[in-house]
């Protein structure tokens, strides 16, 4: 029985780390989204963006699910890859280069977020929470789609700036 409850606790820390950094995504995402300047970019960000916030909808019932009520705890990981996303807007203002960053700094929250979401639902499988570990494999699922779909289009964006003059980039 001590498995079982120190498992549910780690399961339950991990929620409260995706559940900020899913809360951190949406923050940040706006910002990418600004300083894109392919509209197909803006317009695959800015359908993430509504797809994380039932996410978020979806964390907090998971917590409902787990009788706990939703609370977050600092996603240092994610914290790190924002303030990375920043910096590299910063650097990259005004170039024709900043979509190809924009997009390698979106897939690195996906894969984190990828990665959070797979542990969970082992955790959540382990525990023997169908109800759980389904809530959180149909969010893997979304960010994996949406991964794919920035693999995708940041192939087109990278041959767009490979085909540039190279005074260009």
């Amino acid at each position: 029985m001590k498995k079982q409850e120190n498992m549910n606790a780690l399961l339950l820390d991990g929620i409260k780390d995706i559940y900020d950094a899913e809360k951190q995504a949406t923050k940040a995402m706006p910002k990418l989204v600004k300083a894109a300047s392919s509209q197909p970019l803006k317009d695959a960000l800015n359908q993430h963006l509504d797809i994380t916030k039932k996410q978020i909808e979806r964390l907090e019932q998971v917590f409902e699910r787990m009788g706990e009520k939703p609370r977050a705890k600092t996603c240092k990981a994610m914290q790190g890859l924002v303030e990375e996303a920043q910096e590299h807007l910063e650097e990259h203002e005004g170039s024709p280069l900043l979509d190809p960053v924009i997009v390698a700094s979106a897939q690195k929250m996906e894969h984190y977020e990828i990665s959070s979401y797979g542990t969970m639902r082992a955790y959540a499988d382990a525990l023997g929470n169908k109800q759980v570990a389904q809530m959180l494999q149909q969010t893997l699922d979304e960010e994996q789609k949406a991964d794919q779909m920035l693999s995708e289009l940041g192939e087109r964006i990278n041959q767009a700036c490979v085909a540039m003059p190279q005074g260009s980039r």
